[in-house]
């Protein structure tokens, strides 16, 4: 065979062979880049101090409970407005001059991502319900640019918005005070469609902000697959 021959056959080796290695490559790196599903947070995974007592002990099955409170518009609340939605869960109050602005700014950049979904919300819970009414709520929501459509702050009995923090999103310490005093905390909550704890973000932090957005993302492409 001569030079010209054996280069020939070379070559058409070489292209046949880089081919197939970057048909492999893609093929490697799509397995690698595929999404992991998201955890699903159970009660003995959070610091004890965040959860009540009573759960601490629980591995499996948590969900968020049954709620009953009143928006910034007086409209009554429940888990069905959150049926079939992805949604996000915080702790503020209106009168906060600490982390709550930082918050509240944060969640707004959240509100505006999500727009394009028709099944993720946001929901803000106060941790000061004697002092935010429905009135209260209104005005502030309009200061801060809250869109009704997606995101409602939330009012009512206390003991229902402190089981809520301590029994079901697992975000909240309690004060040690008694009467149903929280800490107020930053952290925010990823749930699913079924009710499920899926990840816990620092809102006053932007990579945790840029975390939240992200699992987003993931967690809706559960229910596309």
């Amino acid at each position: 065979m001569s030079f010209l021959s054996f280069f020939k056959e070379y070559k058409k080796f070489g292209i046949f062979f880089s081919v197939l290695s970057i048909i492999i490559l893609v093929i490697i790196y799509n397995i690698l880049n595929v999404d992991k599903p998201l955890p699903i947070y159970q009660p003995v995974n959070f610091e004890a101090k965040l959860v009540d007592s009573s759960i601490q002990h629980i591995e499996k099955y948590h969900t968020v409970a049954d709620f009953k409170l009143v928006n910034q518009n007086g409209d009554t609340i429940t888990q069905d407005t959150y049926k079939d939605k992805i949604y996000v869960a915080d702790f503020f109050f209106t009168t906060c001059r600490t982390i709550c602005p930082i918050m509240t700014e944060n969640m707004v950049t959240v509100q505006e991502e999500i727009l394009k979904y028709d099944d993720v919300m946001l929901l803000s819970h106060s941790v000061t319900p004697e002092i935010d009414s429905v009135a209260q709520l209104k005005k502030y929501a309009k200061e801060k640019g809250v869109n009704d459509n997606v995101w409602n702050l939330v009012t009512g009995d206390k003991k229902q918005i402190y089981d809520l923090a301590r029994k079901s999103y697992l975000v909240v310490e309690d004060d040690g005070m008694g009467n149903y005093g929280m800490v107020h905390t930053e952290n925010f909550a990823l749930i699913d469609k079924k009710r499920q704890i899926r990840g816990i973000y620092n809102g006053i932090s932007q990579g945790g902000i840029d975390s939240l957005l992200q699992d987003i993302e993931i967690l809706k492409k559960e229910y596309t697959q």
